[in-house]
């Protein structure tokens, strides 16, 4: 037999609709979907978004590696010439932009669905991230690194949650770690590629 999860409504007088059924002031919707959804078979689908979400991972220990690395190369007055104080500001910008872009996104996410925003967070992050190679300056590289730090942190927002979603509970522990710790995976490769 399936497991049903129940839905109340508050005490408040009011009528709401539920897959097109109008309820009445405390009336309750059972549901059988999050227990259909941990007995799935693991399939492409699961892969798919597994790799698509530790993709967005790597990129972010890729960047924070990479921007921390090529500090002193920003410094050079034969490149953009930064001082050391600018070069730090990039990193805090970038986590400032993430914090920001998980928090706009995170409601957006909730709003218009998660599927539209995978789509858009990794664009704003590659077209910023694109941007910031052709810095003529430290305000124009400041405020690609902040762009770049929205596309990620849009990303973060949803990332966890379609894991809690998406991913059967018998492995929902291990595919967690697995798609958290490419994180590391993308700071080697950064720390390798600079």
């Amino acid at each position: 037999m399936d497991e049903a999860w129940e839905l109340q409504t508050t005490d408040a007088p009011h009528t709401f609709e539920f897959a097109g059924v109008k309820q009445m002031e405390g009336a309750s919707v059972r549901t059988n979907i999050p227990a259909r959804l941990d007995r799935m078979v693991w399939g492409k689908w699961h892969w798919r978004t597994c790799i698509a979400l530790g993709i967005s991972w790597i990129l972010d220990g890729m960047e924070i590696t990479t921007v921390g690395i090529i500090g002193d190369t920003l410094q050079n007055p034969d490149t953009l010439g930064f001082s050391p104080r600018q070069v730090g500001l990039i990193g805090t910008v970038y986590i400032f932009g993430a914090v920001i872009g998980a928090l706009i996104f995170g409601v957006l996410s909730d709003r218009y669905g998660r599927r539209r925003l995978f789509l858009i967070t990794p664009t704003i992050y590659l077209v910023s991230m694109l941007a910031t190679a052709f810095s003529p300056n430290f305000y124009f590289f400041a405020f690609c690194n902040f762009c770049t730090g929205i596309g990620i942190g849009g990303e973060y927002s949803a990332m966890n949650s379609a894991i809690n979603e998406f991913i059967p509970a018998r492995v929902r522990g291990w595919v967690d770690l697995a798609i958290n710790g490419s994180y590391w995976l993308g700071a080697a490769l950064g720390a390798s590629l600079s």
